[in-house]
């Protein structure tokens, strides 16, 4: 039981920000389209080859802090250029379904994201100098980074509302027997699982309305 919950105790969408978080403190400023093929097409939206590159290289960096020393032996069986893949192509899925439902983020939602942002704060208090000066430092202007910021928070709302109607029914957890705390712990464990079933299922509705081309042979 204990093995079940700590392999489902990551949100499912964990991936989907490493997305994002690879374009905000990995960005890396315009790159020349005709040096940089397209390896995912969508409809008609392309995923370029540097954008995946950073994402790879996050989504890496991700489990080699989470397995330490057994990363190297572990790496193969990760098959982490296909979870880059399929991180980028849900994050665009899903942004396009957003859209379609017009989910929107304001102006004073993305002002109070950016303004609670621990890496732009000091003493738990925003600072508008910390701001810029880390922005600069990554070659990001205002602009670029809102869009993102606004991106980041347009995922969260389409994330939540598909998952809304999951939860955890007390059939999930008959004969289980245990402290209070463990009894919560299985149960977030067990919504988690959900959630994570029913945003995959949905992922892959979208694909069947809208063509996906992987080019894999760009990536090795």
């Amino acid at each position: 039981m204990l093995q079940f919950m700590r392999k489902h105790a990551k949100f499912f969408y964990i991936f989907l920000f490493l997305v994002i978080v690879s374009f905000v403190f990995f960005y890396v400023g315009p790159v020349d389209r005709n040096q940089n093929p397209v390896v995912v097409e969508i409809g008609d939206e392309k995923i370029h080859i540097d954008e995946y590159w950073r994402v790879y290289d996050r989504i890496r960096e991700y489990y080699r802090d989470l397995y330490k020393d057994k990363f190297e032996e572990m790496e193969e069986k990760l098959n982490l250029s296909e979870k880059a893949l399929d991180a980028l192509i849900q994050e665009r899925l899903l942004l396009r379904k957003a859209t379609e439902w017009r989910i929107t983020v304001t102006d004073e939602e993305l002002q109070e994201a950016i303004m609670n942002e621990p890496v732009f704060q000091r003493n738990g208090v925003f600072r508008r100098d910390v701001y810029l000066r880390t922005l600069r430092l990554n070659r990001l202007t205002p602009r670029a980074y809102e869009a993102i910021k606004r991106r980041e928070l347009m995922l969260q709302k389409v994330t939540t509302l598909i998952e809304a109607a999951v939860d955890v029914d007390e059939k999930d957890l008959s004969g289980v027997k245990g402290n209070e705390e463990l009894v919560k712990a299985l149960r977030e464990a067990i919504l988690q699982d959900k959630r994570q079933k029913v945003l995959k299922a949905f992922v892959e509705s979208i694909k069947r309305e809208v063509p996906v081309k992987v080019h894999r042979e760009l990536i090795g």
